[in-house]
């Protein structure tokens, strides 16, 4: 098998112990190209945010940046502004072929609730190198909002691969020829498929959200409980640009359409920083019929969870903001997105977490 594997795949992993976990495994958590991880029993504040580093636990470097250990086990707050780990209820045994990568879930990132997997030697976050074998821990800093969380949620998720998956731009230009990866838009393609940010809706002057900075503690297990205006400002213009103010939350949404076939999945990533200093998207997976006509779709756009850096930056309708890098999958799954499992944000347009009320 070569590529990203598969839901059928990854029971297979969870079924020879691959995947491992303290606590069964649910069949919930199996997504068509990955898996949710959950959070443990404890959380640790820490004084900063850390990698382990080669030949270290993260279980040492939390012993020597601790600053307290707080118990979930009756739901606790975890403070805007404050660094916590998590030790997660699953752990892995990789065989040497197979590597992983981790990411945000969506509803994640739309709350600006930063979330990163670190591993014992792991130098980089969110990647596992083939072959680990041991726990895994997120790192959490809830950058707007503080937050309640419980054991056994999911802010994470996990993809395994196996082999070269990344498409080339050659090969990419080949896909949406046969396959339409985006509509409503140019495919701009260098380096993945670029996607650009839309200020002029066709309808209204409503083009995003940004975070207010003084809230209440949004409990994570709300669904659809909130009143946007508690914790957002509207953004509104018919002028085709906005003005980002340096350090805070936007949430904006894509001019394009995203479609992801069955075969394939993608990842968002940064685009250039020359094209001004922000950063675009916390929570980066795309699964496998994501927005695409055999599982229900119609195009889906991509979701903008922005921060911007250093200066105040004027942000114009059309500029290329992303992009995304698709890879393919070792098969089709089983189960596409938005086919009879929960897909929150299958057809989405500018689109807040699923704990606001719409």
């Amino acid at each position: 098998m070569t590529g990203v594997l598969a839901s059928q795949h990854i029971e297979a992993m969870i079924a020879d112990g691959t995947l491992s976990s303290n606590t069964d495994i649910l069949a919930a958590q199996v997504q068509p190209a990955s898996l949710d991880l959950r959070l443990g029993q404890t959380a640790y504040r820490v004084r900063a945010s850390f990698l382990a580093g080669h030949g270290q636990s993260v279980a040492s470097r939390i012993d020597e940046f601790v600053m307290h250990r707080i118990d979930l086990s009756a739901g606790a707050v975890l403070e805007k502004g404050c660094v916590y780990v998590v030790p997660l209820m699953e752990s892995l045994d990789l065989p040497a072929d197979v590597q992983a990568i981790a990411n945000a879930k969506s509803s994640t990132g739309r709350l600006d609730l930063l979330t990163r997997l670190i591993t014992d030697g792991g130098t980089e976050f969110d990647r596992i190198p083939t072959g680990y074998k041991g726990p895994l821990y997120a790192e959490i800093c809830p950058r707007s909002f503080s937050v309640l969380v419980r054991p056994g949620m999911r802010l994470n998720q996990i993809r395994f691969r196996q082999g070269r998956s990344v498409l080339s731009d050659a090969e990419l230009s080949a896909l949406h020829e046969t396959d339409v990866l985006v509509t409503g838009g140019p495919a701009v393609i260098s380096e993945g498929l670029g996607f650009s940010v839309d200020l002029r809706p066709s309808t209204g002057t409503l083009v995003g959200y940004r975070a207010k900075p003084h809230t209440g503690v949004i409990d994570l297990d709300r669904i659809g409980a909130y009143d946007p205006a508690e914790f957002w400002e509207e953004l509104r213009t018919d002028k085709g640009q906005i003005i980002l103010d340096p350090d805070a939350f936007y949430i904006l949404v894509s001019r394009e359409a995203v479609h992801i076939p069955p075969s394939y999945a993608a990842e968002m990533a940064p685009y250039f920083a020359m094209v001004g200093e922000f950063r675009v998207h916390y929570a980066g997976f795309f699964d496998p019929g994501f927005g695409h006509a055999q599982a229900g779709g119609t195009g889906s756009r991509g979701v903008l969870e922005v921060r911007c850096h250093e200066a105040p930056f004027v942000l114009e309708h059309g500029q290329i903001v992303g992009r995304l890098v698709y890879e393919r999958m070792s098969e089709v799954p089983q189960q596409l997105y938005g086919q009879g499992i929960a897909s929150n944000y299958q057809g989405q347009g500018l689109k807040l977490s699923k704990h606001f009320r719409s």
